[in-house]
């Protein structure tokens, strides 16, 4: 399994190409060798694969704004063919939060985006919260969505974090979902006693059994490990990306 960075966690520093460039290139000196592209400005696919392949970097799996997979799902894959990326993701859908995400408008909606995402030979890929583990009809939301999307139409980028978060096991999920994670998150969760609220933390921070969700990750057929840290809570994003990638190369990953 390979470890990358997630770019979401960057996004304040990647809101023009000037900033993403220099970005890449930060990611890249840390030793990352794979990124998810996330949460950054616009930018065309030639100028992405070429700051990919000056950096020695591969884009495995992206966010895909819902209106670009809706309207212009043609250019979407065509951008994703540019380069190099077999993983188009969606960072998230409310779900029951309020009227304008009705629950089975979701699958009415990606169902046909799937099959297409599929029959062009990428993955359409759904990124976890906390609220997928909530109940609807008897049955957790996320085992609505493993039943109503085909497996080889629907992958998962699992959130480790989040699934926590939503009182789940990571490495259970991991291994309930195997087959259809070849890209997860890797996000740690620490328990803020002076606050009393929960954070999220830099790998090996905080009290997430990352050995069980590397073990489950691979028995689950991972190949990419994603960091992502949303919040660094005033420390530097690359600081926290970079105490990270030791953590993980302390386990043998590259």
């Amino acid at each position: 399994m390979k470890i990358g960075a997630q770019f979401y966690t960057l996004r304040d520093y990647c809101k023009d190409l000037d900033g993403l460039s220099e970005s890449l290139k930060k990611v890249a000196d840390i030793g990352y060798t794979t990124v998810q592209i996330s949460g950054t400005c616009p930018f065309e696919a030639e100028w992405l694969k070429k700051e990919l392949d000056k950096n020695g970097l591969e884009c495995v799996v992206t966010h895909t704004a819902p209106a670009r997979l809706k309207g212009e799902l043609d250019k979407v894959i065509a951008e994703h063919t540019v380069f190099g990326c077999d993983n188009i993701g969606l960072g998230c859908y409310a779900f029951l939060q309020n009227e304008e995400y009705p629950f089975d408008a979701f699958f009415d909606t990606y169902l046909p985006i799937a099959e297409k995402i599929k029959e062009s030979g990428k993955y359409f890929m759904y990124h976890n919260h906390a609220h997928e583990f909530m109940k609807y009809e008897n049955k957790l939301i996320i085992e609505h969505i493993m039943e109503r999307f085909p497996k080889e139409n629907l992958g998962f980028i699992l959130d480790t974090f989040w699934v926590q978060a939503g009182g789940a096991d990571p490495a259970e999920w991991l291994n309930i979902l195997s087959g259809r994670v070849p890209c997860i998150h890797l996000k740690d969760y620490a328990y803020d006693g002076i606050n009393g609220e929960r954070k999220m933390a830099v790998i090996g921070e905080g009290n997430i059994n990352f050995d069980r969700v590397f073990k489950e990750a691979q028995k689950a057929g991972t190949k990419y490990m994603l960091v992502e840290q949303d919040d660094c809570y005033g420390e530097n994003p690359f600081d926290c990306l970079k105490r990270s990638y030791d953590f993980l190369r302390s386990r043998g990953f590259e």
